[in-house]
């Protein structure tokens, strides 16, 4: 990314408005500006890493300093604009009472819908198009959890929010259900003052934690998450991890269901995050049912589709092991004993092991 050196250099204070407003006309919820110092949070992630908290996501360690340092990442970068986005649907199924629901499945609300990814980079592709209108050639790259950004200190250092307890980013006027994303940039546009800090002296969302991965403020031991055993861990989940899962079946929300500040969440206005096949409280044994074929057909553009099938039908098995007994669900479990995949035999021996 070469460093842009405009003919006439144009109002940075006033493009930086404008880039807010075309952010929200876009349908983001909101947007900031930040630089590009993460010398903190980059002490802070490696760690993290030294600890070997990050299971086996080993891309979380593979880049270096590229995730802490956005100039190694695109060379050229002074700025990040960091923008947001609003996930809860209107008429979602109330989340307590699906996960109180034993026979239901819990889907981790931000996946019932359309995925995230390639509709918000498009808008920041159409973010970049309307600054060029009025700047000319920029050097920019837009990302959404799609390359080594460390996002959410990005979204702090730009206000959009702070990092909660859970490691959750956090707005004031709108809690923590939302997406990110962000736009590089050799602009020198101004920067935004960081959001501070309004966790308090609360603890919820670590003593709520099924599996006690908050291990402490701030800290989290991604190898004991549900969203990383239901997503990220492609082999067995561990067995004295499978009962403190519950019905979660695909992520978990727990540390911010629970979160006070998502009095104030906000209902997204983008119909693609609807809920598809009434994931957010279908029965387990109905899930557990679906052929491959019927999985990748109904999953498509989903974010569900990254656990794959014979992820997805081990995560099932468990939410059955931990289902009440029943002619129904150990007969559904029965049909998926001599299963192609291993890890999903073991799982369901597992669960009819407690049926």
């Amino acid at each position: 990314m070469p460093t842009h050196v405009p003919s006439d250099c144009p109002d940075y204070a006033t493009l930086a408005l404008d880039i807010k407003r075309w952010a929200i006309e876009l349908g983001f919820a909101d947007a900031g500006i930040s630089g590009t110092h993460l010398g903190n949070d980059e002490q802070h992630l490696q760690r993290w890493l030294d600890g070997g908290h990050h299971g086996e996501m080993e891309y979380m360690a593979r880049h270096g300093t590229k995730r802490t340092r956005p100039a190694e990442l695109e060379p050229g970068t002074q700025r990040v604009i960091s923008v947001r986005m609003d996930y809860i649907p209107p008429g979602m199924a109330n989340a307590w009472q699906v996960l109180d629901d034993a026979e239901a499945g819990y889907v981790s609300r931000y996946a019932l819908g359309r995925d995230y990814h390639k509709l918000m980079r498009q808008r920041l592709q159409k973010l970049a198009e309307r600054i060029h209108g009025v700047v000319g050639d920029f050097g920019y790259r837009a990302y959404v959890d799609s390359a080594p950004v460390l996002e959410k200190a990005l979204a702090r250092n730009a206000g959009l929010g702070w990092i909660g307890k859970h490691t959750v980013l956090i707005n004031r006027r709108a809690g923590s259900y939302f997406f990110l994303g962000e736009l590089y940039t050799d602009l020198p546009l101004p920067v935004d003052e960081p959001a501070s800090e309004h966790c308090g002296t609360c603890t919820r969302c670590i003593e709520v934690c099924p599996t006690q991965a908050i291990t402490g403020p701030y800290q989290l031991d991604a190898k004991r998450c549900i969203s990383y055993l239901t997503i990220e861990l492609k082999g067995s989940i561990p067995e004295e991890l499978r009962a403190p899962m519950g019905n979660r079946i695909f992520g978990c929300d727990d540390c911010q269901l629970v979160c006070p500040w998502n009095k104030f969440a906000q209902v997204t206005t983008e119909p693609d995050f609807a809920p598809r096949h009434r994931l957010d409280g279908a029965k387990l044994v109905e899930l557990f049912g679906w052929t491959e074929a019927e999985f990748l057909k109904r999953t498509e553009g989903m974010a569900i589709r990254r656990t794959g099938y014979a992820g997805w039908l081990r995560n099932i098995a468990v939410a059955l092991g931990n289902a009440p007994p029943s002619t129904v669900v150990r007969e559904a479990l029965m049909a998926r004993a001599d299963h192609p995949s291993a890890v999903v035999r073991e799982h369901v021996a597992w669960a009819l092991a407690r049926q």
